[in-house]
């Protein structure tokens, strides 16, 4: 009788949950059951936030066991509904009104699918192969319309920060290939109103503490050409050397644009790196009426864009692009057993920080494909149009008092009734908007301008219209009036801001 092997094992391919031909069918399911659950809040949510307060929704994530999977697609999407759905914050309601965050493109999602899906890295070409290609093709149809020639190039980056990064990092050793300088003497000029993330940089690139010089502010908030001129020649009396200067095409706050033509005459008589930070300005690019406010864009030697600020693409979709695509070299590093110095196909990590990098492109080109340059342009117009429409209300309602006019599609104003003192005026206005926030109802931005709280309305949304506007506009002055009196005590105030409505 012939001897009984071990027994074999029958493959159970669904057991894995790995994306394969033999799962196929089980990721029809659970992308079915995924754009099933965001099509059905699509449809019901009426307000941008649950309300739900820091501590229920610590309870809710704390008390998942990570240990013990439930087993199915159906079972963990329930729970992710319950845990990250159901509490998200929705940009695509038009009562969102906070941060530099749009309501996405409906292509944009699609082809966040696909790259997820197939999970192209867009590093090598081997990883990549026509994935490399698209990615290359938008970033010379950015260049294009920057204004930037023949040898302009660029790489996609998880968001402004890295492109700002990456610029003054290529700034630097463009500065120190001309000039033997040691790290700290080299200063980078920009206003007050520029990104952090300027300042962030020059502390990553191992620059000095006091490296970043501020230059002065027209009665605008803009960048005054002149007051440029004098900081680049008190920095070389000084014996220290300008690697770069940074104009903003869109200030986080305000939305103001620097005179970038102006300072570009500055910059270029100087010698001088200039990178314009257009990371929420970018969407002027493709306006059918404010390109110009962009004109002398095309003169800087590096530029960081955010499409998932002004194009509508789901995070991180941003780029860095640079006048002389020579300038990337200060990035590539060779390895073997990735990009050798041999290899005649196209690598974009010879061009970016990251290795590893998710195929972003795609979404971009998907919604141009689909939408097209014109109709971005237009409903950039749009949120910009509905920014002098939000003052005008501000300006109208005797509650509320205008910081200055709207620049890009950001309004400054706060609750201030007449006989509301500055000082009173402080006090209310972040415990207006912690009470909104809590409400879930609507959701607006705060800042401070010269130590003084701002509430901040940042529109994106060509969605939102005036009467959503004026709902908004109309709960804060409800909450102000709730808050007014005596000053609560602290309890309270912890009590104001988990509250949850």
């Amino acid at each position: 009788m012939p001897k009984k092997g071990p027994p074999v094992r029958q493959p159970t391919p669904a057991a894995t949950h790995l994306l394969d031909a033999a799962s196929a069918d089980a990721y029809r399911s659970a992308m079915a059951q995924a754009t099933e659950l965001v099509a059905s809040r699509l449809t019901t949510v009426d307000r941008p936030y649950s309300g739900a307060s820091l501590e229920q929704l610590t309870r809710l994530v704390d008390a998942v066991d990570l240990d013990r999977p439930v087993g199915t697609v159906e079972a963990a999407l329930a729970e992710a509904a319950e845990i990250y759905v159901d509490h998200a914050v929705w940009f695509h309601e038009p009562h969102y009104l906070a941060h530099l965050n749009c309501p996405v493109a409906v292509p944009a999602v699609a082809a966040d699918a696909l790259a997820s899906a197939i999970n192209t890295s867009v590093d090598t070409w081997d990883q990549s192969t026509s994935g490399t290609l698209v990615e290359r093709r938008l970033v010379r149809w950015t260049c294009e319309r920057i204004g930037f020639g023949a040898t302009a190039d660029g790489v996609f980056t998880s968001g402004g920060t890295q492109s700002n990064l990456q610029g003054l990092l290529l700034a630097r050793e463009d500065c120190r290939d001309r000039l033997p300088v040691e790290l700290g003497r080299l200063r980078v000029l920009a206003t007050a109103n520029s990104h952090f993330s300027v300042t962030k940089a020059a502390r990553l690139l191992g620059l000095s503490t006091d490296a970043v010089r501020e230059v002065a502010v027209d009665a605008s908030g803009r960048m005054s050409p002149e007051a440029l001129a004098a900081e680049l020649e008190a920095v070389r009396a000084a014996g220290d050397v300008v690697m770069a200067v940074v104009a903003t095409a869109g200030t986080t706050d305000r939305g103001v644009l620097d005179p970038i033509a102006e300072v570009a005459d500055v910059t270029t008589a100087a010698g001088v790196w200039l990178h314009v930070d257009a990371a929420y300005g970018c969407g002027l690019l493709v306006s059918p009426t404010r390109r110009h406010w962009l004109d002398g864009i095309e003169r800087a030697s590096s530029v960081t864009v955010d499409f998932h600020k002004s194009f509508f693409q789901p995070v991180a979709s941003s780029a860095l692009l640079v006048r002389d695509g020579a300038d990337l070299r200060h990035v590539t590093y060779h390895a073997d057993y990735l990009n050798p110095r041999q290899a005649v196909e196209p690598n974009q990590v010879d061009k970016s920080l990251q290795t590893t990098r998710r195929f972003d492109a795609l979404k971009l080109w998907l919604t141009l494909r689909v939408m097209g340059a014109e109709t971005i342009g237009r409903h950039v117009d749009t949120v910009i149009d509905l920014a002098a429409e939000a003052a005008s209300l501000v300006t109208a309602d005797p509650d509320l008092e205008l910081l200055c006019p709207p620049r890009l599609s950001t309004v400054l104003f706060r609750y201030r009734p007449a006989g509301v003192t500055v000082a009173e005026a402080d006090r209310l206005n972040p415990l207006i908007r912690s009470r909104l926030f809590a409400s879930g109802r609507a959701m607006v931005a705060g800042t401070t301008v010269d130590g003084h709280a701002w509430l901040k309305l940042t529109l994106l949304n060509p969605a939102t219209t005036p009467a959503h506007l004026r709902e908004v506009l109309d709960l804060l002055v409800d909450h102000g009036r709730t808050l007014g009196g005596p000053a609560p005590a602290e309890q309270d105030v912890l009590e104001l801001v988990g509250d949850a409505g």
